[in-house]
């Protein structure tokens, strides 16, 4: 791309990154090269108003973001004419990030770049940049709609580096209660500054790292705690280019991170890499061991929490050390994801049958259903007077929301997804944002909103919510393990009926509040089973069979993120004793997103794998009768009641058995 830059400096080429923070190391990186004729320019939502205009007219590198060029770009692709007519190369980096919705919404936006291009006279060439994942010429033919060729071969130099798992010690074996995996980071990480190690620090979620770092910062001396710092979303950017600043330079000797650091940022030479939990893939884990021991030997620690997908890693490691990384699952063409990029592609240019090559055959069966698109002799068109860009976020599926504001102040906190409002704002709920506690005192559904004030009790809720699934239309069936195994289309009724305060420090349950909220409907793909009556053997009595049959779907759904990139909080289940439509008992997994985005179907294609990895964990649990560990799941809609874990492994076990396994 330099070359072809330096030749003919009037081409133009644009680097797309999933993080602004990758984008600010490759624009360094690019500046140290000093390549004549090759102007590079960030343009982001950080860029200020009055140099925009410039990069479009002098930089023939742009390095941007998905989210810049959905809602910065194309719709105002008129400003950006010169650069879309000569646009070469598209360069999508860490292009393994981009699965699940947020992938989905990418794969669109890519589409209508490719659109836009040819209006103007360009067919830039795509080039994507992956780690390791299991499918990447699939992945880019469905985030491009291009042909793809898979370069594989790998020549990088990879030092030694030494591996470690470290489980926090058992304090309740009976509850399945161990030691903060936070506590246990803090000690190790406060170890390593002291020693001078450079160390970088990964958690899941903000409150995390905020609570990580604190922790260390308390065990060590001034002068080192000053070297030390967090590093997530929510700082400004002059925060975070100084963290960056600071790490390069060596200055810092240990960084707590969410995955904003786990992408290809160079870091400097850093000595141990510690994950504090799982972080949902193979691939995301071996991205975080891979910030350690770049140039020499390195340390890389995963330290486990609770969950159940930690602890059969704990039990097994070979399961994780020796596990191919996953397959990157996407579907672009979701009505769900897709009408919002219909609408946008429409408000961008008429949407005609010449489309179908890029936008995809579904679109303009798509655009002739949807009331805001209308007819014309140049094809479907906007008739709206807003940007329909603006009402798409890329990171959801969902792009009603409801704004969280702090009625004290007045100042707006965030956004939460209609789909999710009812199980996290509703009224007595506590909110967390930015490593803050809040109670909501009002959800108005009208308004759309939820006011909240700040929160200092040692408690936090969970909500009790009834669930129905309605079959819609079967895909495919198969006899697999001595069931039929099912895979369709299915409808998902979700009511929240009331919520549970639990203690933080025991997690005991205090009390259950009943709440009238309104039901929520959504459709989605989904795999289901009915177990024959000799695997429910000895199982039959309720409500031994509810809670057999309710474990089983727990540690299901536990497991199948081992063999989808997705997070267990992306997938839904529901287990009856006696079904409307199959008048069996039945076990359903679906997609938590409306429309599906591919994760149970890779659980029915994988079925018999995904099995035998569950009965794994059940019989590697020590605890009696059921734990986080194991078959307790902090989403479950029935507080996890009943569950019975003995009924889950014998029915799971026998399935395995079963001759057709």
């Amino acid at each position: 791309m330099l070359d072809a830059l330096a030749r003919e400096p009037k081409q133009r080429a644009l680097y797309l990154y999933p993080t602004k923070a990758l984008a600010q190391d490759q624009a360094r990186a690019l500046a140290t090269l000093h390549v004549p004729k090759v102007r590079a320019a960030i343009y982001d939502g950080d860029t200020p108003s009055e140099q925009r205009w410039q990069i479009r007219k002098w930089a023939n590198v742009i390095l941007s973001n998905p989210d810049m060029l959905h809602i910065g770009v194309l719709p105002h692709h008129d400003r950006w004419g010169d650069v879309l007519a000569n646009l070469r190369y598209v360069i999508v980096d860490e292009a393994h990030v981009y699965r699940g919705v947020f992938g989905s919404h990418v794969a669109n936006v890519l589409r209508r770049l490719r659109r836009l291009a040819r209006i103007y006279g360009a067919e830039p060439q795509f080039l994507l940049a992956s780690a390791t994942i299991a499918n990447p010429g699939e992945l880019a033919r469905a985030l491009t709609g291009l042909h793809v060729e898979v370069v594989s071969d790998d020549g990088a130099p990879r030092p030694e580096r030494t591996l470690a798992l470290w489980n926090p010690e058992l304090i309740d074996p009976e509850l399945g209660l161990r030691a903060s995996a936070l506590g246990e980071a803090s000690k190790l990480l406060a170890t390593l500054v002291e020693r001078g190690e450079r160390t970088i620090c990964f958690a899941k979620s903000r409150k995390a790292v905020e609570l990580i770092h604190r922790f260390t910062s308390d065990r060590l001396p001034a002068e080192l705690a000053a070297r030390i710092a967090p590093y997530r979303a929510g700082y400004t950017p002059e925060q975070r280019r100084e963290i960056e600043r600071r790490l390069v330079a060596g200055e810092l000797l240990a960084v707590t991170a969410t995955d904003a650091l786990e992408l290809g940022i160079d870091v400097g030479t850093l000595d141990c890499a510690i994950s504090v939990g799982f972080p949902g893939t193979v691939a995301s884990l071996r991205q975080q061991w891979g910030r350690a021991g770049r140039r020499e030997h390195g340390l890389a620690l995963m330290i486990a929490s609770e969950d159940a997908l930690d602890q059969f890693f704990m039990r097994d490691p070979e399961a994780l050390i020796g596990r191919h990384v996953e397959a990157a699952i996407l579907d672009h063409a979701s009505p769900r994801i897709l009408d919002g990029h219909l609408l946008s592609a429409a408000y961008e240019a008429p949407i005609g049958p010449e489309d179908a090559e890029i936008l995809g055959p579904e679109a303009l069966e798509q655009a002739a259903k949807l009331p805001e698109l209308r007819k014309t002799p140049a094809g479907f068109v906007w008739q709206g007077r807003d940007f329909p860009a603006a009402r798409v976020p890329l990171r959801s599926a969902e792009s009603e929301s409801f704004t969280v504001i702090e009625a004290g102040t007045g100042s707006v906190l965030g956004l939460v997804e209609r789909a999710r409002a009812f199980s996290t704002i509703h009224e007595g709920a506590i909110y967390l944002h930015l490593g803050e506690a809040y109670f909501v005192r009002t959800l108005d559904l009208e308004a759309g909103r939820a006011l909240v004030e700040p929160f200092s009790g040692d408690y936090y809720t969970q909500v009790k919510r009834e669930t129905e699934t309605e079959i819609r239309e079967e895909l495919k069936r198969e006899e697999r393990l001595g069931v039929e195994l099912c895979f369709g289309r299915v409808s998902v009724t979700e009511q929240v009926v009331g919520f549970q305060r639990r203690s933080i420090q025991t997690q005991r349950a205090m009390d259950l509040t009943p709440l009238e909220l309104p039901a929520t409907s959504f459709e989605t793909e989904a795999i289901w089973f009915c177990p024959t009556p000799e695997q429910l053997e000895g199982l039959e009595e309720l409500p031994l069979l509810l809670g057999s049959l309710h474990a089983a779907e727990h540690t299901l759904i536990a497991l199948l993120p081992l063999r989808a990139m997705c997070d267990r909080w992306d997938i839904g289940g529901l287990s009856t004793n006696l079904h409307a439509q199959t008048l069996q008992p039945t076990i359903f997994v679906y997609d938590g997103h409306a429309g599906g985005i591919g994760i149970s179907e890779r659980g029915y294609e994988v079925f018999e794998d995904w099995v035998a990895d569950t009965v794994r964990l059940l019989e590697g649990c020590p605890c009696e009768r059921g734990c986080p560990s194991c078959v307790q799941s902090p989403k479950c809609g029935n507080l996890n009641e009943p569950l019975r874990k003995a009924g889950a492994l014998k029915l799971l076990g026998r399935m395995l058995a079963s001759p057709s396994a």
